[in-house]
């Protein structure tokens, strides 16, 4: 911040910057959604799924993990937050779930011979004040011609 003679001043010892208090919490929130996706992959391992993906990217888009079992590709997006006004599982927007089926349509044009059909899952994690989390799963949570 420039003061009125136009030096430079210094924050308080001690005190952060609002810039570094946001990478901070951009740090914080990046692990968390990090645990949230590690808690998702065991989740549906433990199911009979097989990752075949994760963090896949098509330019700035991206699917948290792609799984498969029987048959079936499914494009997860994981949503892990902390107790909030907002559950997780209602935190994917339609602007959201149109990138995921964009990023989804790229990933099988890259893997033709994978899966027999596909689907949308949603697996959201909430952080409990005990330190579990509660987790809501929802398989098939949306579709290739939602909004």
């Amino acid at each position: 911040m420039k003061t009125e003679d136009g030096m430079i001043e210094r924050g308080e010892p001690g005190r952060r910057s609002t810039a570094s208090t946001a990478a901070q919490g951009h740090r914080e929130s990046a692990a968390l959604g990090r645990s949230g996706e590690d808690l998702a992959a065991d989740l549906l391992t433990r199911a009979g799924y097989r990752i075949l993906d994760r963090n896949w990217r098509d330019g700035r888009c991206e699917i948290d993990l792609v799984a498969i079992r029987s048959g079936q590709v499914v494009f997860v997006e994981v949503k892990t937050r902390r107790p909030g006004p907002q559950p997780a599982s209602e935190a994917v927007t339609p602007a959201q779930r149109r990138n995921i089926r964009r990023t989804a349509a790229a990933w099988m044009r890259r893997h033709p011979r994978v899966g027999a059909s596909f689907r949308f899952d949603i697996i959201a994690f909430t952080w409990r004040p005990d330190g579990d989390p509660e987790v809501t799963y929802i398989p098939g949570a949306f579709d290739a011609t939602d909004p």
